[in-house]
């Protein structure tokens, strides 16, 4: 099972990069220190110029694999969703119990992550920081409905879904499986904003009360529509 983790490879829409950065030790670089700089400087202060400074290269070789900065930036959140679909799955493969399933998975989209060693070159960590300060960037854009048909976004979309499926497991007569599923996770990553940036805006102080929150709202939205 380790052998076959460590050569899992997390799939990202081809059209997303002009080069898959697994492809090579550079590309893998690029990734590494393009997080590096994000996480510590900012989406609008990072550019192709710092990164290629970063690893000892040039501007235009970050281009050989990236066409601008946004579709760095969807690489990354593509590569996150995936990502945390690949966790939720495998550790809720082995729970049959529905109700169960549900806390659990809630657990995991919504709790802080650690560092995965199955992906050396990724600080996942890091990568949750960015998406926490982040995540709405990809989307806010006026090509967000091309790249959408484009499957840009099929990652996030899927993960929505497996959530959403596990709340119609736990109650099938619920209507609102997709909207409770999305505001999870977005309101998961908002809730760590909050409590970053604007503590006085929010309740959850703690990680683990931001998890508390979002299992007593899908518990209370469930027993409601009952």
């Amino acid at each position: 099972m380790e052998r076959l983790i460590r050569n899992l490879k997390i799939a990202i829409n081809p059209k997303v990069f002009v080069k898959d950065p697994e492809s090579s030790d550079l590309g893998k670089r690029l990734v590494e220190h393009g997080i590096g700089l994000i996480d510590a400087h900012g989406f609008e202060n990072f550019t192709f110029k710092k990164l290629g400074e970063q690893v000892g290269s040039n501007e235009s070789s970050v281009y050989r694999y990236f066409e601008n900065k946004h579709k760095f930036l969807l690489y990354l959140s593509s590569w996150y969703w995936g990502w945390m679909e690949y966790r939720l799955v495998l550790n809720t493969l082995g729970i049959a119990d529905a109700e169960e399933k549900l806390s659990k998975a809630l657990e995991i989209l919504t709790q802080p992550v650690e560092l995965d060693m199955a992906f050396e070159h990724i600080d996942e960590v890091a990568l949750n920081r960015i998406m926490v300060n982040e995540h709405s960037k990809p989307f806010l854009t006026k090509s967000v409905d091309r790249e959408n048909r484009e499957g840009y976004f099929e990652p996030y979309k899927r993960l929505v879904e497996r959530l959403a499926e596990m709340i119609r497991a736990v109650d099938g007569d619920y209507g609102f499986s997709l909207s409770l599923a999305s505001t999870v996770l977005e309101g998961s990553l908002h809730q760590h904003f909050l409590d970053v940036h604007f503590p006085s805006l929010t309740n959850c102080k703690k990680p683990e009360t931001i998890t508390r929150f979002f299992k007593q709202l899908v518990s209370a939205a469930l027993n409601q529509a009952s």
